[in-house]
């Protein structure tokens, strides 16, 4: 390596003394060392510090900066913009990943951005190291989909260095991985000749080098290991004929790529499904700034590519070097019955200014490789929906963790989802013969008559007043099945873990507890069933399964007829520590913790921990339980034991309206909520959006918020359709003038049949409005006229009177 390059290298040795302490959320960053010395202890700095030496790395021009640092905070601004401030100034960064594996959803920032070369660790063996975090990045959820990361993996266990005394010392962590890929990005920057460095050199053109040179690993998935482990040779070749160009991460999906390409291979497409989302990268190695030419386009291979309804959502600029393109997929409805692969490739345009002496924009086409699985619609009672909207992670509020006995990590920020920390129960699921869907919208969003199943997991939101009406007749009226695994939420615990910030200066308060139990009971209220403010805990059996009960709630509502299970657990709320003790075993009342019940057409399963599903924190997994739940709310299938005699209500549970858990008043949850003071959308990951050309909403608006099953539904404004009995149905946005089609059997969002619908007063043109307006206006006129003829007869008729 040059002397040169060898001064514009940055070691992150900030210009001030690192602290030991406790890992605590109000540490803005963390240096991310495995350090076997200190198992509890890491090194901990605040934002302003590195926005110091982020300015020092811009005044002096440096190149290449590596950083072995990371915290779940991607919503801290000062930090986030500075780093982008850092690539445009064309510094190529390197960061660690994270050593919060082997949990998904654990992606540290700032190596979860697309414009820093996030670095996770393997060993010797090419095996993922353990503690390397992994899982999509959760900035986009629950709208979206998250991005591939890490960018590669590097060695990073057992790694002799040099002691900071005298001597070597071997370190573990993706913090002595990332100065290795670092290592290697200076090596590569050493052999390009300085005259083509400005031109070619880049956090866009290096990154595609490293993802595009490295070694894909045989077992690892794509959230796991990136593009695969770093080769300097590889990266050297490409970057030795580089010419400036823009280029999409991953570059292929590809279903049979199993497990790489996990979790998507794991479930094939089939139509009337919520789109399949798949975020990637633009990287643009032609300009700091850039942008999408025209919309992407679909290619498909074969006939059957046209099955594929593709919609594209990608951002007007691609800044800083980086941007995404995500596709939401579909089959048509036409491709119901078909089995078989679709292959074919998606490309877009990208443009950048011209570069200093060119006298024309920079351009390049990207491409990206499908090759998808598709197999017939399955039946209704295979199909679950997993409620993702309604749940809320850290950042950018302060929502407690689940599990009460896990101190060291207080914060719920996995992000709650099927391939995250709930990414064991969805192989489980499905192992088990069941398709998962994801609903990232309300529940106003869904046609519940294509689900057995709606599977609703420690969430912390609240329900817009149509959402529990449309689910209440969903359930009751339509048989759809609904299971329900709360958490706790008890005030006085809540207040107790409230802390003040020293990276803020401000006191932090938990928003909610570990689940929004008021706001459940409001949501179960139709069904008779409510939560209390119990934390419990404890093990217990049924049927020979162990089972651990870890902070979770108790059920102190429920309906006659239903099937309620009962535990001995102890309460560990503030206020139920006192209690437990005061209280003598034989007076003890075992709470109610899991409930069963056939109502209408449906079937409720509801259970008080979470815990048991969630792999962040898990003691022992309740798989099998949720199997049976789902075998009864989808299939009416009833497990002996959890339908026993023993178990059935013939008398209703009942609490007093006052006496069930109450929200909170001193904590303004509308800041950190998709449903207060919200309005009522369809996004564009349910069957209900109304595409466009930059992703127009269907506005569910008034006294007609009506979805599937009910009579009435306003449009929005400025919406208008036309119907068309041979052709697929078309939209227009008159607020934004995108038009675009879609091939579904079903229009107006799948409410309405199009035969039912292909008659001339459902086809309302410019016209047809204007002709109404006309005849309206002159009935007006008619019944005015009528009028005054009716008041001036019976005043000559009074005034004949009068003389008379």
């Amino acid at each position: 390596m040059t002397t040169w390059v060898m001064g514009r290298l940055l070691l992150v040795l900030l210009l001030v003394e690192i602290q030991n302490v406790l890992v605590l959320p109000q540490t803005r960053k963390s240096m991310l060392f495995e350090c076997s010395q200190m198992p509890s202890l890491l090194q901990v700095s605040y934002t302003s510090w590195f926005l110091d030496a982020f300015n020092y790395a811009i005044a002096t021009d440096m190149d290449v900066l590596n950083l072995s640092i990371g915290g779940p905070d991607y919503l801290d601004l000062p930090f986030v913009e500075k780093v982008w401030e850092i690539t445009a100034s064309n510094i190529i960064m390197v960061s660690a990943i994270g050593n919060d594996g082997p949990l998904y959803g654990t992606l540290n920032n700032p190596a979860d951005q697309s414009d820093v070369i996030g670095v996770g660790g393997i060993d010797n063996d090419d095996h993922i190291a353990s503690f390397s975090s992994r899982g999509m990045s959760t900035w986009e959820l629950p709208h979206g989909y998250g991005r591939v990361k890490p960018d590669v993996v590097a060695y990073g266990r057992d790694i002799m260095g040099s002691k900071i005394s005298t001597g070597c010392k071997s370190l573990s962590g993706t913090s002595v991985a990332s100065p290795v890929v670092a290592g290697i990005v200076c090596l590569l920057v050493s052999v390009i000749p300085e005259a083509r460095r400005k031109d070619l050199l880049n956090p866009a053109s290096m990154k595609q080098a490293l993802v595009e040179g490295a070694a894909k690993l045989s077992g690892p998935n794509m959230y796991e290991q990136g593009a695969g482990r770093v080769d300097l040779l590889e990266s050297y070749e490409i970057l030795k004929s580089y010419h400036p160009r823009a280029s999409i991460f991953p570059s292929i999906l590809d279903y049979n790529d199993c497990p790489y390409s996990w979790p998507f291979c794991r479930q094939p497409l089939y139509a009337g499904a919520m789109p399949i989302i798949f975020n990637t990268t633009i990287l643009n190695g032609m300009g700091v700034i850039g942008y999408i030419e025209s919309p992407p386009t679909w290619h498909p291979a074969n006939e059957e590519g046209n099955l594929l309804s593709i919609h594209f959502k990608y951002p007007d600029v691609i800044w800083p070097w980086t941007g995404y393109l995500a596709l939401h997929m579909q089959i048509k409805e036409e491709g119901a019955q078909f089995t078989g692969e679709i292959e074919g490739n998606v490309t877009v345009k990208v443009y950048s200014p011209p570069a200093s002496g060119e006298s024309g924009p920079r351009r390049s086409t990207c491409s990206l490789q499908l090759k998808l699985k598709v197999i017939p619609t399955p039946p209704r009672a295979k199909r679950i929906l997993w409620d993702q909207f309604h749940s809320i992670k850290y950042p950018p509020g302060y929502i407690p963790r689940d599990s009460l006995d896990v101190r060291n990590d207080i914060l719920d920020w996995h992000g709650d989802h099927l391939h995250t920390n709930f990414h064991i129960m969805y192989n489980m699921l499905r192992d088990a013969g069941y398709y998962i869907e994801t609903l990232g919208s309300p529940l106003t969003c869904f046609d519940a008559q294509q689900y057995g199943t709606l599977l609703m997991v420690d969430l912390e939101d609240d329900y817009f007043p149509e959402e529990i009406e449309k689910l209440r007749d969903d359930v009751i009226n339509t048989g759809l099945g609904l299971v329900v695994f709360a958490e706790w939420y008890n005030v006085d615990t809540m207040v107790k873990m409230r802390f003040f910030d020293d990276n803020t200066r401000s006191w932090w308060t938990p928003v909610t507890g570990g689940a929004n139990i008021p706001a459940l009971n409001n949501l179960l209220a139709s069904f008779g069933i409510a939560f209390g403010d119990k934390i419990l805990n404890g093990d217990f059996s049924i049927d020979g399964e162990q089972s651990r009960y870890a902070s979770g709630t108790n059920i102190v509502r429920f309906p006659a007829g239903g099937f309620l299970h009962t535990f001995p657990l102890l309460d560990s709320s503030e206020s139920g520590a006192t209690q437990n003790l005061l209280l003598t075993e034989a007076s003890k009342e075992d709470p109610a913790v899991l409930g069963l019940l056939e109502i209408g057409e449906g079937r409720v399963g509801v259970y008080g921990d979470s815990n048991c599903l969630d792999s962040s924190h898990m003691v022992t997994n309740c798989y099998w339980l949720l199997k049976k739940m789902l075998d009864f709310s989808s299939s009416n299938i009833k497990d002996p034991v959890l339908f026993s005699k023993f178990a059935k209500r013939y008398s209703p549970v009942i609490i007093d309206e006052k006496q069930l858990p109450s929200r909170r008043t001193d904590v303004n949850f509308s800041t950190y909520s998709s449903v207060i003071g919200k309005e009522l959308i369809c996004e564009s990951d349910s069957r209900f959006e109304v595409w466009g050309t930059k992703g127009y909403n269907l506005h569910v608006r008034g006294r007609n918020r009506r979805l599937p099953g009910y009579h009435g539904i306003d449009l929005g404004r400025g919406l208008n359709f036309t119907v068309e009995s041979k052709r697929p149905t078309r939209w227009r946005s008159a607020k934004e003038g995108g038009e675009l089609s879609s091939s579904r059997s079903k229009s107006l969002g799948g409410l309405f049949n199009r035969d039912e619908i292909d008659m001339p007063f459902l086809v309302p043109t410019r016209w047809i409005v204007l002709a109404g307006v006309v005849a309206s206006g002159v009935l007006v006129l008619l019944s005015i006229w009528r009028i005054r003829q009716k008041r001036g007869r019976r005043r000559r008729a009074s005034g004949s009177n009068r003389l008379a």
